[in-house]
């Protein structure tokens, strides 16, 4: 695929039409019945991989959601829990399609937080895989409402039936005649899923989501993309971020899906696998970029790369496109055949993109938040502006509230795709939206028009604001970008530091967990004074209200979600 950045009529790609799962389903299964949908490995120690077909998932989706009706669950909440795999994937387009309202539930939640999530929904089901099994026995009791327990796999759990039996007696009714499946009536725009946000900043909130939110999302947003025949989805399931775009979007456009075994796969995954292109968050674009740049310094071929790099780019610019050949060596470690990334979940370096971009895999930067389920904007595969996250969806439509004198504001979204609400939360959701009906998304930006077209750039988001006493406002975003380009910084969290002693004391904290190994091989020995010194050098190119007045070192990793976002509320932000 040759890219191109085309400034304007750039054509609408084609995409798939459907108003809800069932339609999805059966129409991919049409025009693709014999092409894999969802390939995998039952263990990680397999040789190859197993697959299903899209003909074999809609017969699994139908078995599934016929005996789903039978047990009771149309207009019941049924929690799903689990890692990504075949099973959660089915399981949730069934129950998305005959009427349940599902509850996706992080796996990696504690048990205790598990059943504050059941007891708020007062979800009666529960369909959950093995690693969840010992925190369901553990909490089952506390949770009044639950009534029915199917686990993936041969369940062990004496209270729960197997996934695998529920088929089977859907698809023994279904062969009898039952066509309850078929028969339900759909109402899309009904309440149809209820996700927990991770709550990087606190406790997350229930976005209340139907069918037509999720649908829409991804039939207006796949117009945008030119999808490559494979990816890989390495995003937990129950995100929207990965259930919506890596699934929904995926599956309905015909596009092969390998689920990855997990992190400490992926590098072996991609070489065998040989994806087209890839759904991430920015950190999995980060630790790539540092991987080859490390591997690259290692084998003392670093400065040839960024020659390399610039000759390339020499190039392109008179219609000269090596890069395939050039960077083969560096791309054989994707597969070789890693056409393009869609990235989105935070904020990513220009220069990570640049580079990616130089070695000719085209970055996608994108926005979106879970209220939007999720995809709000993204650059498109051939129209693209550096340092935006792209065009809004189809049919969406951003305003900037309150825009200072560089028409920064908050950014507010409406669309079909945006929240029914918080689920049991009047004043949260009232709050969150303006009076003709635009979404708050809490994240600050602008926009630039081009035509009609909107291009949304984002400074930082309101939560993380730092706000000092003499009324000036710094976005901790746009500092932690400067400091992530230095070299050695491997992760960076910019916040107002607190002091005990001295309430009214006030300084900007940059906490960096540094890359060990990067130091070493530079010979760093001292990383106070190191890093110190080059955050200065940053400081002077900056205003003196956004200077960092103190740089805290941390021995280990931040904590993060299993969106792989650090999660700022858990920081300790302490000075003395």
């Amino acid at each position: 695929m040759a890219f191109k950045n085309r400034k304007k009529n750039y054509p609408l790609y084609e995409t798939t039409h459907f108003k809800h799962f069932r339609e999805m389903v059966e129409n991919v299964a049409e025009r693709y019945p014999d092409r894999y949908a969802i390939s995998y490995r039952k263990r990680p120690s397999d040789k190859q991989p197993s697959h299903y077909t899209y003909r074999e998932g809609k017969e699994y989706v139908r078995d599934l959601a016929t005996e789903f009706i039978s047990m009771g669950m149309c207009d019941q909440k049924v929690a799903l829990i689990g890692e990504a795999s075949p099973e959660w994937v089915f399981s949730y387009f069934a129950l998305m399609a005959m009427g349940a309202i599902t509850v996706p539930i992080d796996k990696e939640l504690p048990a205790a937080d598990i059943a504050s999530i059941l007891n708020t929904a007062e979800t009666p089901f529960v369909v959950f895989s093995k690693v969840a099994e010992a925190k369901i026995t553990e909490i089952k009791e506390s949770v009044p409402s639950l009534q029915s327990f199917v686990e993936f796999g041969d369940s062990t759990a004496d209270y729960a039936q197997s996934l695998a039996d529920v088929r089977a007696r859907g698809a023994e009714k279904f062969a009898a005649g039952d066509n309850s499946y078929y028969d339900y009536e759909i109402d899309p725009d009904k309440l149809s899923s209820i996700v927990f946000t991770s709550g990087t900043t606190g406790k997350g909130k229930g976005v209340m989501l139907s069918v037509a939110n999720i649908c829409s999302d991804m039939e207006q947003g796949m117009y945008n993309f030119d999808i490559t025949p494979k990816t890989m989805c390495v995003l937990p399931p129950h995100h929207t971020f990965g259930s919506t775009v890596n699934f929904v979007g995926h599956y309905a456009q015909g596009c092969e899906i390998y689920i990855s075994g997990g992190l400490r796969y992926i590098m072996n995954e991609l070489k065998e696998y040989q994806p087209t292109h890839l759904v991430l968050v920015p950190l999995f674009v980060e630790t790539f970029y540092k991987r080859i740049l490390a591997t690259a310094e290692k084998q003392g071929k670093l400065g040839l790369l960024k020659k390399m790099m610039k000759v390339s780019g020499a190039l392109l610019k008179v219609g000269i496109d090596l890069r395939a050949t050039l960077f083969k060596s560096v791309l054989s470690n994707f597969g070789g055949k890693l056409q393009m990334i869609i990235c989105g979940g935070a904020a990513l370096n220009q220069e990570i993109i640049d580079f990616f971009e130089g070695m000719g895999v085209v970055i996608l930067n994108g926005y979106g938040i879970t209220e939007c389920a999720p995809l709000i904007s993204c650059n498109r595969n051939e129209y693209r502006k550096k340092g935006s996250v792209g065009l809004p969806i189809i049919g969406g439509h951003v305003k900037i509230l309150d825009p200072d004198e560089n028409g920064e504001g908050e950014i507010s979204y409406k669309g079909p795709n945006v929240m029914m609400g918080y689920y049991k939360n009047e004043e949260a959701t009232r709050e969150v939206f303006t009076e003709d009906g635009y979404f708050r998304t809490g994240d600050y930006g602008k926009v630039e028009m081009e035509g009609d077209d909107q291009w949304i750039y984002i400074t930082g988001r309101l939560k993380n604001l730092i706000i000092f006493s003499n009324g000036k406002n710094v976005y901790p975003e746009e500092i932690e970008t400067d400091i992530q380009g230095v070299y050695g910084v491997g992760e960076v969290v910019v916040y107002a530091g607190e002091s005990k002693s001295d309430p009214s004391k006030e300084v900007i904290v940059a906490e960096i967990y540094p890359d060990a190994e990067a130091l070493e091989r530079h010979g760093i020995t001292d990383a106070q004074t190191y890093f110190e010194g080059a955050i200065k050098k940053i400081n002077e190119k900056n205003v003196s209200y956004k200077h960092v007045g103190k740089v805290k070192l941390r021995a280990e990793e931040f904590p993060k979600n299993t969106s792989r976002k650090i999660t700022r509320f858990a920081i300790d932000k302490s000075i003395d």
